[in-house]
């Protein structure tokens, strides 16, 4: 996107359509008698499976900090596959309506704020049962897009050197080339889009997750919009597998697409090749191309739930909340005791206030400094001055909490 605001609108040529046949996307799933099918299946299931054993370790309390942490992972790694490097803690800031004196950091907080309010209206049944429909789509794109800055809503034709307006929510109205793949026609966008719908709305759980690569790129292939189709994508494989597998919203494909960028992106470039002779399915795309990158797409899921699992570990999470709460007691960063209220917030999820003097000991006044000194460190958090103690994982805390989630932000 942009960051030069045009000094002209944008015009209104009559939009394209040479007429292409929606078969020219073929396949979008995966035949059955392709040779990789069984093994996938089997990731498939195995995702399934891990994916629901994962969800289950955490009390609900824990599980709703641990979801608001990942919803600033997958927008920190979502734009920085997009060249957007906005740090997790920068983007906790402008949730927090903190924003840099630098226009061009405060414009990336603001375009972060945008995906996580639109991932966190997904995780909240945004468009449960309705993933793969082209209204869920433009949707997304619309929500995205409406709390972008004015600033990021133009962008460059590389073609004439113009800029042009982006439009929330609506399909693109000129030709587009990504790299070597030249777009379909932008008259043909709705009808391809209503072909990819056709399909991928009436797949059963165990189909759909297997399709979920397919669903991604095919999307990418249409590239429905001026610009914002990659992270409008991962937000749709995000909702998809949220809803084929009830993630619970604590793992995100994004962080492994990301670590692994060049393969991603070969990936997605191999899927444009046309079938490459009689053995490579019978669709105009490569069904070979698409096996692999569903094989590398599901072993990426995988390998992020497993490092999850890895940092949610009841024990060892416990410890290293506790050494933390510990270690700022001793500088006085916190008051004595602190690390048992933790303690109990972590065992039952939440904790109400008038359970607090009890655990650790203390008095009513005394009860309420401590539980401050928490709210003020960003650590718990609750509905009310009344409601139960929850929580939170504060994105300056994720290194010595969650390590590895992202880097360490730079120094500034």
């Amino acid at each position: 996107m942009g960051s030069t605001k045009p000094d002209f609108e944008p015009d209104f040529l009559a939009v394209i359509d040479r007429g292409e046949n929606t078969s020219l996307m073929e396949p979008l799933i995966l035949s059955s008698s392709c040779a990789d099918r069984p093994e996938l299946m089997d990731l498939a299931f195995e995702l399934a499976a891990k994916s629901a054993a994962l969800r289950t370790r955490l009390p609900n309390g824990v599980h709703s900090a641990v979801a608001d942490l990942v919803r600033k992972m997958n927008c920190y790694y979502s734009n920085l596959i997009e060249g957007h490097n906005t740090h997790p803690i920068d983007i906790e800031r402008a949730l927090n309506n903190d924003y840099s004196h630098d226009k061009e950091k405060r414009d990336l907080q603001l375009e972060a704020k945008a995906h996580v309010i639109v991932q966190a209206w997904i995780d909240g049944g945004g468009v449960s049962g309705r993933s793969g429909r082209e209204d869920a789509i433009l949707e997304i794109h619309r929500r995205f897009c409406e709390n972008l800055p004015e600033d990021l809503l133009w962008v460059e034709d590389p073609s004439t050197g113009s800029r042009v307006a982006l439009e929330p929510g609506r399909m693109r109205t000129r030709d587009v080339e990504i790299g070597r793949h030249v777009a379909i026609s932008p008259g043909a966008v709705p009808r391809f889009l209503n072909r990819y719908e056709q399909v991928y709305s009436n797949l059963g759980s165990s189909e759909m997750v297997l399709a979920t690569a397919a669903v991604h790129h095919r999307l990418l292939w249409i590239h429905p919009f001026t610009d914002g189709n990659g992270r409008v994508a991962r937000l749709v494989s995000y909702a998809q597998l949220l809803d084929k597998l009830n993630t619970g919203s604590i793992w995100s494909v994004a962080r492994g697409l990301a670590r692994s960028e060049a393969d991603y992106k070969q990936h997605l470039m191999n899927c444009d090749r046309q079938r490459q002779g009689d053995l490579d399915g019978r669709g105009n795309l490569s069904e070979e191309a698409l096996a692999r990158f569903t094989k590398y797409f599901l072993l990426t899921c995988l390998d992020q739930v497993n490092f999850m699992d890895s940092l949610v570990q009841p024990d060892r999470l416990r410890e290293r909340i506790l050494s933390w709460a510990q270690e700022e007691s001793k500088i006085d960063k916190l008051l004595p005791n602190a690390s048992a209220i933790l303690e109990a917030v972590l065992y039952r999820g939440e904790l109400p206030r008038s359970d607090v003097p009890r655990i650790i000991g203390l008095g009513e006044r005394q009860a309420r400094r401590v539980v401050a000194g928490l709210v003020q460190r960003g650590v718990l958090v609750a509905a009310s001055d009344r409601a139960p103690l929850r929580l939170a994982f504060p994105a300056a805390l994720a290194s010595r909490w969650m390590p590895g989630l992202f880097p360490d932000a730079p120094e500034t």
